[in-house]
């Protein structure tokens, strides 16, 4: 970083400050504003004007962060932009939540933070998109290159004079990384930008201030709408793998599929469906995968986790011959705590660009390539059977009882509709949902590698960005609520609609179930008034309800159903009451160390 300042001085260096913050950014703040044409024929002027007409290309049509003084002028050049929306959040961590659940949804995320503090906020939230491989471009605004040349001691530094710290932790959960100059920036964003498209990850842009509205140093070329990686795959290797696959269904007598949710992230979704309507092949999901595919679908057979769920889906899938893993990740989650048992030996591994059978291994060739050739080559199997699926049933309960998991869950899976977008927290609430059957065309979102706790309010409404034309549902507890419950505002401000569940069972319900004493004090949580959410954080025309008793809840769904404004229901339920995979995690864990499962048994 020392050494771009140094390079880029003469080229700042007719730049005389006249104040401190000047001084910071560049003394560009003054300079004459370009505002942007949709009809002009040339290229857009500055760096950061280039940064984001790129970034529309891309299909991005809202970028969301903090405001900073080194980030002024990218914030600044988004507001002016007619094709893009600034979302301005409470905080970094929150808009990088909000970036992701927008990435899931839309292809495309885009956050931006300045320099230092508000980048490291955000950095939770970057690590969770590089694990479960969600494209989020970061913008960070630094301080101006004059500034670095000379290891100025500024603020949202050390002291120390090195501003390369920052660049370099994101580094370790960016795909790709690259500090702008007026020199690179025109090829730089491209390169970015298709390491996003082609590994589905991050990716780190550091701007200086002064640099983001200096003109680019030479006209920047028509974006290229495929990776700049080398993404072709091998011909000769293609062939032999999808020659072994299928050698491996012919003889194999039973077979199924496991979809994972790498195939919506590299955007296969419609390959992968054909393959498995040509090839019959009945197909399972994991938990960070849930609703891959249409869960309606003939040849859906259920959701897999090893000992934790279902155990007609655990002996069909773990009986068949040949297991095909189309990118699910053998995670502690996904294997139900490592209680999968699928063997190598009759598994078919497909991933982004390697595919094993068995012990054999084909190195660069791709998924879309291998999934076209073996849907044009396979023959449909036939004589199979599966298990049917049947979600999670009636609720269970009287009217005025109390909420429990056996009402609770089937009730939202009840209240689910075509079309919805379902944003789940981690812990006891993606352990209630996973059995739920999604509609058709429904999605059910999570965070099941990273499993940040709180990142499903700012995810949701993120996702609710992206597509407001779509029901989007966020379901969560209290605890998790607690962690960043102030986008609600962010989202009446802009007139998205959530409907939002919160359900209070006074404490972290997931710790409960997965420490050695659930009534530790650190499982408890100050209790909050969680229905006058709405209302503190300027929610107006919202609809907000507390409900303790089944009863109450169906009346507050219903409601819900029918009208049109943001919704958030605080549901009242027992402390210890847990989803029965829940149940059957504690009592794993209780087997593990020795413990008496006969108290976790018995709830229900």
């Amino acid at each position: 970083m020392v050494d771009l300042a140094s390079a880029q001085h003469k080229i700042c260096a007719h730049y005389r400050p006249k104040s401190f913050v000047s001084d910071l950014l560049g003394c560009t703040r003054n300079a004459r504003r370009c505002v942007y044409k949709p009809s002009m024929a040339i290229a857009p002027r500055t760096v950061v004007e280039h940064v984001l007409d790129r970034l529309a290309q891309t299909g991005a049509e809202h970028v969301f962060g903090v405001p900073g003084d080194y980030s002024f002028p990218i914030t600044d050049a988004v507001c002016r932009d007619a094709r893009l929306q600034w979302v301005g959040c409470s905080n970094e961590l929150n808009a990088a939540y909000m970036a992701d659940g927008y990435a899931r949804v839309r292809g495309i995320g885009v956050l931006t933070t300045t320099f230092g503090v508000g980048e490291l906020s955000a950095l939770n939230g970057i690590a969770g998109a590089c694990a479960e491989r969600v494209p989020v471009v970061h913008l960070v605004g630094m301080p101006s290159v004059a500034a670095q040349a000379r290891r100025a001691v500024i603020h949202h530094t050390l002291g120390d004079g090195d501003f390369s710290a920052w660049a370099a932790m994101s580094e370790r959960v960016s795909c790709a990384t690259s500090i702008l100059t007026v020199q690179n920036a025109a090829s730089e964003v491209d390169r970015c930008l298709a390491a996003a498209r082609t590994y589905s990850r991050p990716v780190y842009l550091g701007i200086p201030a002064d640099v983001a509205e200096m003109p680019l140093s030479a006209l920047a070329p028509p974006m290229s709408t495929q990776p700049s990686v080398k993404e072709s795959s091998d011909k000769e290797t293609l062939h032999a793998a999808v020659d072994a696959i299928l050698e491996r269904i012919a003889s194999a007598r039973s077979s199924c599929v496991l979809v994972g949710a790498i195939v919506v992230r590299l955007g296969l979704r419609a390959e992968t469906m054909q393959f498995v309507d040509r090839s019959g092949l009945p197909f399972a999901s994991m938990w960070m995968d849930k609703s891959t595919l249409d869960e309606t679908h003939a040849q859906f057979c259920g959701m897999y986790s090893g000992a934790l769920i279902n155990d007609e889906v655990r002996d069909f899938v773990e009986g068949c011959d040949l297991v095909i893993n189309l990118g699910a990740l053998l995670s502690d989650i996904n294997t139900g705590i490592y209680t999968a048992r699928l063997d190598r030996m009759r598994s078919v591994t497909i991933s982004r660009s390697t595919v094993s059978v068995g012990a054999a291994v084909y190195r660069d060739v791709h998924m879309r390539d291998v999934l076209r050739e073996l849907t044009a080559r396979c023959t449909r199997c036939s004589g199979c059977s599966w298990p049917t699926v049947h979600g999670l049933g009636a609720p269970v309960g009287s009217g005025d009882g109390p909420i429990l998991a056996g009402y609770l869950f089937p009730a939202i899976e009840s209240f689910l509709r075509e079309g919805d977008q379902m944003f789940a927290e981690t812990g006891t609430i993606s352990m209630g949902l996973l059995a739920a059957r999604m509609p058709k065309g429904a999605d059910f979102i999570n965070q099941a590698l990273w499993g940040s706790v709180g990142w499903a309010v700012s995810a949701g409404i993120g996702g609710a960005f992206a597509d407001p034309t779509r029901r989007t549902i966020i379901v969560t507890g209290e605890g998790a609520l607690q962690f960043g419950p102030q986008e609600m505002g962010t989202a009446a401000r802009l007139g998205i609609a959530p409907i939002i569940i919160v359900v209070n069972n006074a404490g972290y319900l997931t710790e409960r179930i997965l420490c050695t004493d659930p009534d530790m004090e650190y499982n408890d949580v100050q209790p909050w008034k969680y229905d006058a959410l709405p209302n503190a954080f300027g929610c107006e025309g919202w609809r907000s309800t507390r409900v303790q008793t089944c009863g109450q809840l169906r009346t507050a769904l219903l409601e819900a159903s029918s009208e049109q404004c943001g919704t958030l229901i605080e549901v009242v339920a027992p402390r210890d009451d847990m989803p029965v995979v829940g149940s059957s995690i504690r009592a794993f864990l209780q087997s593990l160390r020795g413990e008496s499962t006969t108290a976790s048994s018995e709830v229900k």
